[in-house]
């Protein structure tokens, strides 16, 4: 009797109770936009060539400003990808943004965006001349030839949370120092 009473409420409210909205889908031109973007990076290491790619990264940033202006992302790979296209900026706010949008897709459940809000925070930092914090920037030194994370604030940020952050270690960011060169030549001293 119970079950009936509880199908004739819900009959007579039209079924509301038991519709949810439907979840928002992934906006395609923005995932184009990003499939676009990391191909670019795809090229073997040393053999991508910028004056390209800036152009392009410069249109992808455009593009996405537009889809952000006109509210058109609304997911968490949305976002997501957005933070990936401003992190390939060079401004300071191409970088803001894009840590605020990895946030964005944290908060929509996109645990993996950790890595690129922590990258994007630090990136940002180099940029504005302060250390980064997480140690996800590597630049050549033309001053010694070599790689280097510098300036870096190691002691701010522990090993325990880069890890909830999905960042390496202290000791994993020395082993991939250590084999950066055999990947990627560092710029030449002047």
């Amino acid at each position: 009797m119970r079950l009936a009473a509880l199908a004739l409420c819900l009959w007579l409210a039209g079924g509301s109770a038991l519709a949810q909205p439907a979840p928002a889908a992934d906006n395609g031109e923005m995932q184009r936009i990003f499939q676009e973007d990391q191909a670019d990076r795809k090229a073997p290491v040393g053999t991508i060539d910028w004056k390209v790619i800036r152009p392009r990264d410069e249109q992808r940033r455009l593009a996405t400003r537009k889809l952000l202006a006109d509210g058109a992302l609304r997911t968490a790979d949305d976002f997501h990808a957005a933070a990936f296209v401003f992190q390939h900026g060079h401004e300071d706010d191409d970088y803001l943004l894009a840590h605020t949008l990895a946030m964005i897709a944290v908060a929509k459940g996109r645990k993996e965006s950790l890595w690129i809000a922590s990258a994007t925070l630090d990136r940002y930092l180099v940029q504005v001349g302060k250390p980064q914090v997480y140690g996800t920037q590597f630049s050549g030194s033309k001053v010694t030839g070599g790689w280097t994370q510098e300036p870096y604030n190691r002691d701010l940020i522990s090993d325990s949370i880069r890890v909830e952050l999905g960042v390496p270690s202290l000791a994993e960011q020395a082993r991939q120092m250590a084999d950066l060169p055999t990947l990627m030549p560092a710029p030449k001293k002047p």
